[in-house]
């Protein structure tokens, strides 16, 4: 209940005004979102790198409702990777995207996607780096599959997010995890139908697990998107049952989420990615991360009250 009454707030606009005229609550949600413009962003990534941290980039956009606001979407990766390619940022900042932000909604959506998807990937790699196609909701997860397969014939390297909370992803791991695949596990940000998901937070870790082992036993490079400290363990365990190094996978974490454990296990040699969301559409992002965790909730009331 505590996560869908959030959930609904991320779609009040109402709130989002709320949040938007009160200083003090924009200066809370930084602390999970870097900022509205590239330079705001670029002055954290490399605050992050500084401390031996890797990062991928996302530009918080929305479900665009023509073939014109997916090409500004494009327009904005691209403007921000050359920015990237400046710095000399290389492969230690990637970038993520959703597709609903490049027209998979919209007729013909999985042709429109990928061709938006293929243009910022093949930007990524002129800049000397990689792009990950982030999941959404249950209903396009088919759709994001296929527009996934159609680039990796281009892009070897494109990385895809797998939610571990839907009964589908184990074989999604095995169908997708091949040579030089890079598949980024999350327990799952959406509440996607019971038939078609875990609902049991105990089942959602067994298949987490399920899945990181499928994809330890593979070929290509798991990206483990978790702050669980259960999963942070068992996932060190499987790496050193199935022989990988340090360098062989990756954990992935959430900017302004368990910072502490981030440098933990960077001075331990792990290689961690953290996640960098910013851009004008930061509302609904930063409202599901207060879905996610109560914790979260009580950062917020308290930097507001502390104030």
């Amino acid at each position: 209940m505590y996560r869908s009454f959030f959930l609904a707030l991320s779609r009040n606009q109402s709130v989002k005004r709320l949040l938007l005229a009160n200083p003090l609550s924009r200066r809370v949600v930084k602390h999970f979102v870097a900022g509205t413009k590239w330079e705001e962003a670029s002055q954290v990534v490399q605050t992050l790198l500084d401390k031996g941290m890797k990062v991928t980039v996302d530009y918080l956009g929305h479900e665009v409702h023509s073939a014109e606001e997916a090409d500004q979407v494009v327009a904005k990766y691209v403007e921000f990777l050359d920015h990237m390619k400046d710095s000399n940022f290389g492969s230690d900042v990637e970038v993520s995207v959703k597709l609903s932000a490049l027209g998979l909604g919209l007729r013909d959506g999985e042709t429109l996607a990928a061709a938006n998807a293929g243009r910022i990937a093949e930007k990524a790699a002129e800049v000397g780096t990689t792009l990950t196609i982030d999941m959404e909701g249950l209903p396009t997860v088919k759709k994001a599959i296929r527009v996934v397969g159609v680039l990796r014939g281009q892009f070897p390297d494109l990385g895809c997010l797998l939610q571990a909370n839907l009964r589908r992803t184990e074989e999604d791991c095995r169908a997708l995890g091949g040579v030089g695949s890079r598949i980024r596990l999350s327990k799952g940000a959406y509440l996607p139908p019971s038939q078609a998901s875990y609902a049991d937070k105990h089942d959602v870790n067994l298949s987490f697990i399920r899945c990181m082992k499928v994809l330890m036993e593979g070929e290509g490079l798991p990206l483990l998107a978790t702050h669980d400290p259960v999963m942070i363990d068992i996932a060190q365990e499987l790496a050193a049952h199935n022989n990988r190094g340090l360098e062989d996978f990756e954990y992935q974490m959430l900017y302004g989420v368990r910072t502490l454990e981030q440098e933990r296990l960077v001075d331990l040699g792990h290689t961690v990615r953290v996640y960098i969301p910013f851009g004008e559409n930061w509302y609904s992002y930063f409202i599901q991360r207060i879905a996610e965790r109560p914790a979260n909730f009580f950062f917020f009331l308290r930097g507001i009250l502390s104030r």
